[in-house]
């Protein structure tokens, strides 16, 4: 590292080379000058090459020793210091703009607020970063920045894994404005069982994300992010969890499968994001954790023996198991033993549509 800096034509001098100055016109060498100064022959040789800042300590015994004012040591290096960040903050904006073009900022216009109307990129950039609340959107191409990703099989592109992350960050603010009290699995247990005497009412929603509060658990829906590949992810929040679905999938079966897969994890302590075609032995537990809370593993064998798949069938099945009659479409589409475009069932399969900010399905 170099003792001076020149930059957006400014020129700025370490403290490292006026001290390297000083000890040339005196005559010693520089393990004499550190004995003198009291400090070590390596702190020295550090300060001068420019690689340690200049220590308030050091700035006293300087002013000491040459007679001057422990300001002006100090100065220097906060000149030093400010090109150096400006240099280092014109660079990391260079970097964030390259990530800002893969968030698409008209969705957080859309579905959180943002203005559209700011200044240019620049200001957009920091709507951005101050809507994720992070220091720099660089930060969100870290592959644990909020909580890690469950992959075993399925490998991100550094573009995905930027919008998971940005996705959860989202949920994880959202999460933390939500308050709430200590995690408690056994309300959580009851929670989730009051949860499914819910699928088939339209006001489900509130009512379930009311239900997993008092558990401790923060129930937050997040609307896709264009490219997203991820379905959900769970994650400690204080002395709570959170638990974030992703609403592109849009069929009552799929979203009421993705949340319960996340309530899979939390219920199997597993905390993490849960990607897209992922079936690795955390997804297949998790998977199969659904499966079986939608729909009672034995019922379902017993509603297959009759070989019935016919509407009034689905709907008679449904209701003795007190489902949404969708959620019972969506096992049979899943399994091969119904078709998506049979008219007569797809009627029964509802579709959701999220408001900004969670707040309500229609």
């Amino acid at each position: 590292m170099s003792n001076y800096i020149e930059y957006n034509d400014k020129m700025a001098f370490h403290p490292g080379y006026y001290i390297k100055e000083i000890i040339d016109d005196s005559g010693l060498t520089q393990e004499d000058f550190a004995k003198r100064l009291d400090t070590t022959p390596k702190n020295l040789s550090l300060l001068i090459r420019g690689e340690q800042s200049l220590s308030i300590d050091i700035a006293t015994k300087l002013s000491r020793m040459m007679d001057t004012s422990v300001l002006y040591w100090l100065n220097l290096q906060n000149e030093y210091d400010a090109v150096i960040s400006e240099a280092m903050s014109d660079e990391m904006l260079a970097k964030e703009k390259k990530i800002f073009k893969v968030l698409n900022y008209s969705y957080f216009c859309k579905n959180f607020g943002l203005s559209e109307s700011v200044g240019g990129i620049e200001d957009q950039i920091r709507e951005l970063r101050r809507f994720l609340n992070v220091a720099s959107l660089t930060v969100l191409e870290k592959e644990n920045l909020a909580v890690s990703f469950r992959s075993e099989t399925v490998h991100l592109s550094e573009n995905e894994r930027i919008i998971a992350n940005a996705m959860v960050q989202i949920a994880t603010n959202t999460a933390l404005m939500y308050g709430g009290p200590k995690f408690d699995k056994t309300l959580f247990g009851e929670a989730i069982e009051y949860a499914l005497t819910l699928t088939d009412r339209p006001d489900f929603y509130n009512e379930v994300r009311k239900a997993f509060l008092k558990a401790g658990v923060r129930l937050v829906v997040i609307p896709n992010l264009l490219n997203s590949q991820t379905n959900g992810a769970t994650k400690k929040v204080g002395n709570g969890i959170m638990l974030m679905v992703n609403d592109r999938e849009t069929y009552a079966d799929s979203f009421w499968f993705t949340m319960f897969h996340e309530i899979g994890h939390i219920m199997l302590g597993d905390f993490g994001i849960s990607l897209e075609k992922e079936n690795g032995q955390k997804e297949k537990a998790a998977n199969e954790y659904a499966r079986n809370a939608l729909i009672p593993d034995e019922k379902y064998k017993e509603f297959m023996k009759k070989g019935d798949y016919s509407e009034s069938s689905v709907k008679e099945f449904a209701e003795s198991i007190d489902r949404d009659p969708g959620i019972v479409i969506g096992r049979l589409i899943h399994d091969k033993l119904a078709s998506a475009e049979t008219d007569s069932l797809d009627r029964l399969r509802k579709k959701y549509r999220i408001y900004r900010n969670d707040r309500a399905f229609t």
